[in-house]
């Protein structure tokens, strides 16, 4: 007995150490925005490997060994915190969104791993730092926030796509667009608008920014290998919100405001700056002849009916047609409710948006309704379905915008003459008959140009967990698309006036599916982890096209075609085409430390001829977390190093469809009569474009990831292009494709992300990323006698030994200062120089840069005070050369610009006298104007620009005060967007950011906004 009750007094000895020694912590984890306890958060002791997960409801306990004080909570999409215990038992913690940093898995399409597991270069930004944006597709967001990718504005007219280029321009004349993957499955991206002439549609404009809940750019052949031949030019993974487990939440955003054009532009000249410079220019053509000085030229203008009548019949009435077509402070709304919930069996999240953002240009604006439903539920403990389910109708009224239409607006704003007004003195609007010029204000009102596009994006899942760690899965992807084109002109103005009007519609359908099984196996011996894919994937992609056209319309009200009287037209067409692909991916680490990924990808696409359908792709990467090592342990400065190399084969199949066939073309052509004719040459060896991508970089943090970034180094070369290629005429053709063409893209990319102040009152914080590409064509196709085939497309020339859209024009050598008379160099570079713009000695020659930006990038800082917030954010971009379209005509020196069309202001900076130092030359009166204003570097300008991408000033209300009234979360702002630009070439004065072509468009401008939001959540 004594012995036993000895043994029980050590051991209550023993037990008292022991707890003299840890400490018990208990609590609950949960979340700031719906404040339900969060499961499996990782609830750590710092500096140890002590360690527990979170329940199902956010509860916990942990033993702290002695000495330790620290507490670290991370979950991923939620900011890492870390809690000082000391004297505490109890610690619950509301954790907060990270939308700041990209989440710590990252979501790759096919494959989720966390960021200590890849070996690619792959950046991921959270719906959280995309919501609220006052953008219409998601694209434009983006700008400014990844490395690498540059996302120029092709149109400011809202829904219109943008140019993305992920690491620069690999093809020549195929697509260089990356591809777009919406929830696992790609998606159409195509243009749905019903002209190319009119404003674009983006498939994007579609989706609702505020449904989206990551957007992953993947860069490298690791990340895109698994895309086969459509991962060439860079994958961009969107993935949209799905339901939580939890009591339903809801969260409501309205947001309200105006915007303008970004950049003023060129300021066209008023009347009476017209009136001078046109009878100046009278002056010096026919003064000396005439003998008359500057006061006679009026007269001399009237006795020869020099003017036809323009400036003798103006009344001194400025017609201000730039704010007759601009539309200011352009109204946008966005609104926003969506609800989520659910339990451990099953989960929702549905949604509902309104978007309607008017253009800065007369006539112009897009109204969206979008509807979302997610829903998953497990039947089993192994088997689990979802289903999501986008659904979007697009409205878009717009204008021809995309070529040399008069009916544009913009056009308009620089070509109609001041001495005309486009109302009449009792405020109707006028009827302007001045050969293709028309009142744009009129047709704005009597002409219909729309875009209508209904989206279904769906997809749903099965997933069945046969053994432990072996999964099936079978998953359908459908995307619906119904886009519907009305273009009706009216008989009375504009450019169907003598068809007595016109109309014409469309009906586009497009349907795309994807059908994917694939088998995943995961499992860990000991400290080896392995991840194992197999996937086998089916797209198909069909097409109907109808059109109609009709004329002769008896009165402005009936706009269908079925009220034309005359001349009817239709036309139809349908094509199609589809992939068959089969996927293994591995994924190894040892102690996540040591990683290697593996991918292998055959694909076959019926775009190519039967003997070349099939292609394969793969890559290979390895990592190395050297903060895992225990020689960096102890370092503390150190809080996360690691190492990456990839290298892979990618291709893109964007070639066009029945490109490699040789095709015949039906029409009335012959007597109008039916007839067939060969329209094409075709080449059963034409295959994928290809690139080999090799990716290095290194991921770093430090103080306890107070200092996080990236550096890396890309090299990719892309080979076989498309070029077309000469071939004898007697085959009845005059080229062939073939693939021939290479190109090299390489460059840097950097990150950096620094946490100055981190407190529970106050947060500080910048980060910034820097992107270089330097782009070279190293081989084209070459003629009989061996010389390169090189492509020249206006001012721009492809051809080896330099970047792809290289400028190649004459020199502008400014004006000769004895007798005002242009000037350029014979070398197009300098020295010795010529007046005539067409002397056979003059050679056009490289201007030492291209339409593609070498240097982009993006900073940034937030800040957060008790609540009150501020977040600014920069882009910039530059390297390249822009060149200013349309300046032939709004420079020109002679009448094209002072009688005719219209000018712009730089014309009052002209010559005048002897000795006079200028660009501008003299004024005359002929319509040449001695060939001033055609191309040349006078109108290649510097693209370099910076821009204030996103400013914001905000509050979060205290959590206390909220819940008195009943909300999670209450959150008021005013966010600006490009509201400020810097243009380093002071003689560029139009828009900076251009498509990827590098000229200047009379299109509608990128805008700059200003909205006032809510955010409710409750």
């Amino acid at each position: 007995m004594k012995r036993i009750l000895l043994l029980f007094s050590l051991l209550l000895i023993t037990g008292s150490l022991v707890m003299a020694q840890t400490v018990q912590i208990s609590g609950k984890v949960t979340s700031s925005e719906d404040e339900m306890g969060i499961p499996g958060v990782t609830v750590s002791v710092k500096g140890t490997t002590v360690g527990v997960l979170t329940d199902m409801e956010g509860k916990f306990t942990i033993v702290v060994p002695q000495g330790s004080n620290t507490l670290v909570f991370s979950y991923v999409g939620m900011k890492k915190t870390e809690v000082d215990i000391t004297g505490r038992t109890v610690v619950d913690l509301v954790m907060e969104p990270d939308i700041l940093t990209m989440g710590e898995v990252v979501v790759m399409g096919y494959a989720v791993r966390s960021k200590n597991e890849l070996t690619g270069s792959t950046v991921q930004l959270s719906g959280e730092a995309l919501r609220n944006v006052p953008v219409v597709t998601v694209d434009q967001a983006l700008q400014g926030k990844v490395a690498g990718i540059t996302i120029s504005t092709s149109s400011g007219t809202p829904g219109s796509e943008q140019d993305i280029r992920i690491r620069g321009v690999g093809s020549i004349t195929g697509s260089n667009d990356p591809l777009i993957i919406i929830d696992g499955a790609p998606v159409i991206n195509n243009n749905f608008t019903g002209s190319t002439a009119m404003s674009s549609l983006s498939a994007l404009a579609a989706i609702n920014n505020n449904d989206i809940e990551s957007v992953t750019v993947l860069k490298d052949a690791s990340a895109t290998a698994a895309y086969g031949a459509r991962g060439s030019n860079g994958v961009i993974v969107i993935t949209t919100k799905k339901g939580r487990q939890g009591k339903t939440n809801f969260d409501f955003s309205a947001s309200t405001g105006f915007q303008n054009n970004a950049v003023k532009g060129n300021t066209p000249l008023t009347g009476a700056q017209r009136r001078e410079l046109y009878l100046e220019a009278v002056y010096n053509t026919y003064g000396t002849t005439g003998g008359f000085n500057e006061d006679g030229a009026y007269d001399y203008m009237v006795t020869n009916n020099l003017d036809g009548g323009r400036l003798r019949n103006w009344d001194g009435t400025e017609g201000n047609w730039a704010d007759a077509v601009e539309n200011k402070n352009a109204p946008v709304t966005n609104i926003s409710l969506s609800a989520t919930g659910g339990d451990d069996v099953s989960s929702f999240y549905a949604s509902l948006g309104y978007n309607k953002t008017e253009a800065t240009v007369i006539v112009s604006d897009l109204q969206r309704i979008t509807g979302s439903l997610s829903y998953s539920r497990k039947f089993s403990d192994k088997i689990r379905f979802a289903i999501n389910t986008n659904v979007s109708n697009t409205f878009q009224n717009a204008y021809l915008e995309q070529s040399s239409y008069f009916a544009n607006p913009n056009l308009t704003k620089y070509f109609m003459s001041p001495w005309l007004s486009p109302y009449n003195a009792d405020g109707t609007l006028k009827i302007i008959g001045l050969g293709s010029l028309f009142n744009t204000v009129y047709l704005a009102e009597h002409d219909i140009t729309t875009n209508d596009l209904i989206r279904a994006l769906t997809n749903s899942s099965v997933e069945w967990e046969i053994i432990k760690n072996l999964k099936f899965k079978t998953f359908i992807s459908l995307d619906y698309n119904l886009a519907n084109y009305k273009d009706y002109r009216n008989r009375v103005h504009g450019d169907s006036r003598d068809e007595k009007g016109s109309a014409s519609a469309s009906v586009t359908r497009n349907f795309n599916y994807v059908f994917q099984n694939s088998l995943d196996y995961n499992i860990s011996v000991s400290d080896h982890n392995i991840a194992v894919k197999a996937l086998i994937e089916y797209q198909k992609n069909k097409r109907n096209f109808l059109s109609g056209y009709g004329e002769n319309f008896s009165t402005d009200g009936l706009t269908n075609i079925s009220s034309a009287g005359a001349n009817f037209d239709a036309s139809s067409s349908f094509n199609d085409w589809s992939n068959l692909s089969y996927l293994g991916m591995l994924n190894y680490n040892y102690k996540l430390r040591y990683i290697a990924d593996f991918t292998f990808r055959r694909e076959g696409s019926s775009l190519f001829s039967p003997d070349l359908r099939f292609g394969n792709f793969w890559s290979a990467g390895v990592a190395w977390n050297a903060s895992e090592e225990a020689f960096l342990k102890s370092i503390e400065f150190i809080s996360n190093l690691r190492f990456r190399l990839s290298y892979g084969l990618s291709g893109s199949n964007g070639v066009g469809l029945n490109n490699y066939q040789a095709l015949l073309s039906y029409d009335a052509d012959y007597a109008n009569q039916g007839a067939v004719y060969p329209s094409q040459y075709g080449n059963n060896n034409l295959t994928w474009e290809k690139n080999h991508t090799l990716d290095v970089g290194t991921d770093f943090g430090f103080m306890n990831d107070k200092i996080t970034g990236s550096f890396g180094y890309f090299y990719k070369k892309t080979y076989d292009l498309l070029q077309s290629v000469p071939i004898t005429r007697t085959s009845g053709h005059s080229d062939i494709t073939q693939n021939i063409g290479t190109v090299a893209n390489q460059g840097f990319e950097v990150e950096l992300n620094v946490d100055i102040i981190n407190t529970s009152n106050l947060k500080w914080s910048i980060s910034g990323n820097l992107a270089t590409v330097n782009n070279e064509v190293i081989a084209l196709a070459q003629d009989a006698e061996g010389a390169d085939i090189e492509i020249t497309a206006g001012q721009r020339k492809v051809a080896v030994g330099q970047p792809i859209y290289a400028w190649y024009t004459r020199k502008y050598a400014g004006v000769n200062p004895d007798n005002g008379l242009p000037q350029w160099y014979l070398n197009s570079k300098d020295g010795a120089v010529t007046t005539n713009y067409y002397d056979p000695a003059l050679v056009l020659d490289f201007q030492g840069k291209s339409a593609l930006p070498t240097i982009t990038g993006g900073f940034g800082t937030h800040a957060d005070f008790k609540g009150v917030f501020f977040d600014a954010n920069f882009f910039f971009s530059g390297g390249n050369k822009v060149f200013e379209d349309w300046s032939f005509y709004t420079h020109h020196a002679g009448t094209y610009t002072l009688l005719f069309y219209q000018g712009v202001q730089s014309l009052m900076d002209r010559w005048q006298n002897p000795g006079d130092i200028t660009d501008v030359p003299l004024m005359v009166h002929n319509t040449t104007g001695n060939n001033a204003s055609r191309p040349s570097t006078r109108f290649l300008f510097d693209g370099d620009f910076i821009r204030l991408k996103d400013l914001v000033l905000g509050y979060s209300f205290p959590t206390e005060w909220e819940k008195k009234i009943g909300f999670n979360d209450i959150l008021v702002f005013v966010r600006g967007t490009n509201v400020w630009t810097w243009v380093k070439d002071d003689k560029l004065k139009y828009d900076p950011e251009v498509r990827a072509d590098g000229y200047t468009r009379l299109t509608t401008p990128p805008v700059k906004s200003v909205v006032f939001g809510l955010n409710l959540k409750f």
